[in-house]
């Protein structure tokens, strides 16, 4: 049996989509149950990009903003949604028309104090005379929730759109949650702990030396099984002259990350999600790359291991069981996120394809839920969930261009938030799929959600 720390294990349990409800903290430290509960109350809480971000908003704020819905005992308080943007009581800097506040997000516990904190980039920010230098805010949680902020002091290599992504989890076992941050098409890691004046643990860039590496993405979880969360890059390396997409997987290592495999895909990866889709112990990474194929979008799912991520799957609208054909900018794989829909104990697997056109609507899109089981995900056990539970039918209103699985209510199923165009829906899980049945619009949707 392998041991793990309480902040190790809980990053896996999140990556696999189980809800670690009963872990102990670390003896030296109150490391919040759930790296998304700002308030400490036991329940999960949602966060996306507010839906005035780009444009003034209600109040006069201005550069960005980031809704967080709180999670109750009877569901999310969506009738008290909270706004954070520069211009809240606090937050370090000042709303600007060019900002993008709330770009990129992700949370844990960084301070230890029992409550999670909300990362956010802004990657447009101008710093001092530097335009789009970019910044990262951690606002910090506490009982009433989130409040106040600190900013996260960039390397002086980052170079510029500072924030672009976000990843957080236990890299080096310590107990103490770490973040990654791209700036400058650089990946770096901060170590924790982190406190409000400021301080972190060591700093370091991750890149491969000299070989032309470029990062556009982060995910976060665990893949070998060592009770350390796992990063993987998204990005490209240029290999004579010529760019040619890529994911790099870094190992959790007692001194931070450990360079291990890279796979090459033909067309961008867009986004991933870790998973543990055949039950095995090593979280699997989907890889969402919605340009391949001229646009008909695929997601390959490279098994994770001991050793590693190694072997890998294919699935589209094309594959046994899907519903659907496969076409031209559909975009299967725009979104992905992986959790335990259902509670059997397999990750399950959302797939957004926002771009699906349905009778003669363009642009309709909707979701693809897998199932995991036993050999991992196969089409006949996908569900596909249309536009229509959003509302009557519509073009152009882009369903699945965000998925998020989650428990929200505590009762062992991952719930599915869905994003569209200019609304997002909240599905609860069930013992088969999530449904539409007490669905819940999300207040205030500008897009994104929370890792």
């Amino acid at each position: 049996m392998r041991t793990s720390t309480a902040a190790a294990l809980t990053a896996t349990l999140v990556a696999t989509g189980l809800t670690p409800l009963f872990l102990a903290a670390p003896a030296s430290a109150a490391v919040a149950k759930h790296y998304d509960d700002f308030n400490g109350d036991g329940y999960r809480d949602l966060a996306y990009r507010h839906q005035y971000s780009g444009v003034s908003g209600p109040g006069g704020w201005t550069g960005g903003a980031v809704t967080v819905v709180y999670g109750t005992a009877s569901g999310l308080d969506t009738a008290h949604p909270q706004v954070v943007h520069q211009d809240s009581a606090g937050v370090p800097g000042t709303g600007e028309d060019d900002d993008t506040f709330g770009e990129s997000i992700a949370s844990a516990d960084l301070d230890k104090d029992g409550y999670a904190d909300l990362v956010v980039g802004n990657p447009m920010e101008k710093v001092g005379s530097v335009a789009y230098r970019g910044t990262v805010t951690i606002v910090w949680g506490s009982r009433s929730g989130l409040s106040g902020g600190t900013t996260l002091a960039p390397r002086s290599g980052a170079g510029s759109h500072f924030g672009s992504d976000l990843a957080t989890g236990d890299f080096n076992g310590d107990g103490s949650p770490d973040l990654a941050a791209i700036g400058g098409q650089e990946t770096w890691l901060y170590r924790g702990g982190f406190t409000r004046s400021g301080t972190t643990g060591s700093v370091s860039k991750i890149d491969k030396a000299g070989q032309g590496w470029y990062s556009s993405g982060l995910a976060a979880g665990e893949v070998n099984g060592d009770g350390r969360t796992d990063l993987v890059i998204l990005g490209e390396q240029f290999v004579d002259d010529r760019p040619v997409p890529r994911v790099w997987f870094l190992k959790g290592a007692s001194g931070g990350l450990t360079s291990g495999a890279s796979k090459t895909y033909i067309s961008a990866p867009w986004t991933a999600a870790i998973g543990d889709f055949d039950k095995d112990g090593y979280g699997d990474i989907a890889v969402g790359l919605p340009d391949n194929n001229d646009g008909k979008g695929i997601v390959s799912v490279w098994r994770g291991g001991s050793a590693g991520p190694s072997g890998s799957m294919t699935y589209n609208q094309a594959s046994s069981g899907v519903s659907g054909s496969p076409e031209a900018d559909d975009n299967f794989g725009y979104s992905v996120s992986a959790a335990d829909t259902d509670g059997d104990g397999y990750a399950d697997l959302a797939v957004g394809v926002p771009h699906e056109d349905v009778d003669g609507r363009t642009d309709q899109g909707g979701v693809h839920v897998f199932r995991g089981g036993s050999g991992g995900l196969v089409g006949s056990r996908s569900t596909w969930i249309p536009q229509t539970v959003l509302g009557p039918a519509d073009a152009y209103t882009s369903f699945g261009s965000a998925v998020r699985l989650r428990d929200l209510t505590r009762d062992g199923r991952a719930d599915l938030a869905v994003g569209a165009s200019e609304d997002a829906l909240l599905l609860r899980g069930t013992t088969t799929t999530p449904t539409a049945t007490g669905s819940v619009h999300l207040p205030e949707y500008g897009g994104g959600f929370l890792d």
